[in-house]
Order: structure tokens, then sequence, then C-alpha cells
């Protein structure tokens, strides 16, 4: 068994008017000029680097990474650039997406990398999230060709929560789920595998299982 902008277009007609109207991004400009800040740089600007130094581009990369869409489509090694400890999993099929705090498509401080937790010091309180879907097929002492998918929800937790025994909690005592990855919890699980006996919800957080509000 495995497991594992919308844009806003304002348009303005201003009847008799002569005075020359600045574009809305020479505003943008300005407004930053003025406030002393430097544009955020984005994926569109071919100078952005991932993690292995290559240069992030728009559209799907050799692994499965779409930055600029917050997703990812791909085998499970390719998550971890086909690193030899995970070859064991190399036929689980994974799909991820996520918001803007757990990795920006854009560089907003400078360092020429894609932004985390953008005015945070980490990613506690930071109210970033992963979807994580995974799906398979294995043969079970039977034979039997056996599917199977997984589905998890992961949160940043909120600058006040507080982990006791390995389960988040937030300031009034609500659960908020099991602790993942350090600053992060499970708020909902969903694992189908007909074979192992295992059928729909496994855990739902009790605080509550939307992304949004951590």
């Amino acid at each position: 068994m495995k497991k594992f902008a919308s844009f806003l277009i304002v348009a303005a007609l201003v009847a008799g008017c002569t005075e020359k109207v600045m574009d809305s991004a020479g505003q943008n400009d300005l407004m930053l000029k003025k406030a002393n800040i430097t544009p955020c740089t984005t994926i569109q600007s071919g100078t952005l680097l991932d993690s292995d130094g290559a240069t992030i581009k728009v559209g799907y990369d050799k692994w499965g990474y779409n930055y600029q869409a917050h997703m990812f489509n791909g085998g499970y090694c390719d998550v971890y650039r086909d690193a030899a400890w995970c070859q064991d999993y190399k036929d689980v099929q994974v799909i991820m997406t996520w918001n803007d705090a757990w990795v920006s498509n854009k560089d907003c401080d400078g360092d020429g990398k894609l932004d985390r937790h953008l005015g945070f010091p980490s990613y506690k309180g930071s109210g970033a999230w992963l979807t994580n879907h995974q799906s398979g097929v294995y043969t079970d002492a039977n034979g039997k060709e056996c599917k199977w998918n997984y589905f998890v929800k992961i949160v940043a937790v909120p600058a006040d929560a507080t982990s006791v025994s390995g389960i988040w909690y937030n300031s009034d005592g609500t659960e908020i789920g099991p602790s993942i990855w350090g600053a992060f919890a499970i708020i909902q699980e969903v694992y189908n595998d007909p074979c192992g006996g295992q059928h729909g919800l496994q855990y739902v957080s009790p605080d509550h299982a939307g992304l949004g509000g951590w």
C-alpha cells in the first residue's frame, strides 16, 4: 500500500477633459518611487531562479511545477527532483496547489527568488496553505490490482497557536490539527483504498476545514 485576478479594469470616460491621464502602470511606478519601494519582479522578467538555480519560466517546468499558476502536476519523485530516497514511490502521481504566502509567483523582497511568507519572519501566522492530492496503483497479496487516492489540506498555524503532543491548538484551546513540518497543521484528510478498507474522510479539523481564516 502506498500513500502518500481577476484583473480589475477601471475605465474612466471624462467628457470635455483635456488633461493627460497617466496609465495605471505609470501611476503604480510613480507611487513606488515616491515611497522608495522597488517594484516586485515577476516570472515574466526571466530573472528569477528556482532552488536549483535554473531560470523560472511561465508554464510547467520539466519537474511539473507551474509557479505562475501556483500548481504542481507530476510524479511523487519529481516533487523532490528525482531524489534517490523516493524511488520506491516513483509511480505515485501528485497534484498540488498553494497560495501566495506558501510560494508567491513574484519576488518583492529583492533576493532573486520567489517569496515565501512575505512580511512574516516565518510561516507561522502567514496564512500559507497547500493542498496535496496523490494517487496510485498497487498489487495486493492476492494479486489484485488496487487503486488508491489521498487528499490533504495543510495550513500554516496562527501566530498564537500552541503545539501539545504533536497537535496544534488555537488560542481558545480548539484543536487545529496534527502537526506537520513544524509550523504547519493538517486540517483535512481524505483517503480511499477499497482493497485496504479505507473510504472517504479520515480527519477534519474541529476548528474548521476551510483554507482561509488561519
